[in-house]
């Protein structure tokens, strides 16, 4: 297996290297580099028609783009420690926690990356500023129901890390990046944030 890979900030091929990370599994790592929007070649755009990253590439030439969807296809192959629920509703909400993420979360995130940020003005033409900015308030109030809900569990799902909190942190992360950050008064969600940034596979 290859998997087609940018390297940090990324958000998205980090999700897939942390979860690698956690199951203690290697595999061949091809950047792609997004700057020289080598994503958009014939080549990269055969293997995903979005042109986008992460995707892997199985050894018998079938891809998969989206990272969940590599998630969950390498869970099958490796599935201890288990990131996914063993049982159906621990398996539904890490699926919640996950759609949350990408909802409540990643949605404003992205959009202020794309209409806000002067990384993406050559490429987001025409890019809607005042839509962008808007989303900053959106993000800050996720956070903080995150803050609350982070009171009553250590991780995302429950009392275990799982690709909810890998989605969330590549996130939260990524936000920071790009000029937002988490507010000063979310001890619940900094707290996470410290015990997830510990894990080694943090550093992938």
């Amino acid at each position: 297996m290859k998997l087609y890979n940018t390297p940090m900030p990324a958000p998205n091929p980090r999700r897939v290297r942390m979860f690698l990370a956690e199951k203690d599994v290697e595999i061949e790592l091809v950047d792609v580099a997004l700057v020289k929007r080598e994503h958009k070649s014939a080549e990269h755009l055969a293997r995903n028609s979005l042109g986008q990253t992460p995707v892997l590439e199985l050894d018998d030439g079938t891809c998969l783009s989206e990272t969940v969807a590599i998630c969950r296809y390498l869970e099958s192959l490796y599935p201890e420690p288990n990131l996914f629920g063993r049982t159906g509703l621990e398996q539904a909400v890490t699926e919640m926690w996950v759609r949350r993420v990408e909802l409540q979360v990643m949605s404003p995130a992205g959009n202020f990356w794309r209409h806000s940020h002067p990384f993406t003005a050559k490429v987001v033409v025409p890019q809607y500023t005042e839509f962008g900015e808007s989303n900053r308030g959106a993000y800050e109030r996720a956070l903080h129901w995150l803050d609350s809900e982070l009171a009553m569990t250590p991780y995302l799902a429950g009392e275990t890390f799982g690709i909810a909190d890998i989605c969330l942190l590549s996130t939260v992360d990524f936000a920071s990046w790009i000029g937002l950050p988490m507010p000063e008064a979310a001890a619940h969600l900094k707290g996470w944030h410290a015990r997830v940034s510990a894990r080694p596979s943090a550093a992938a």
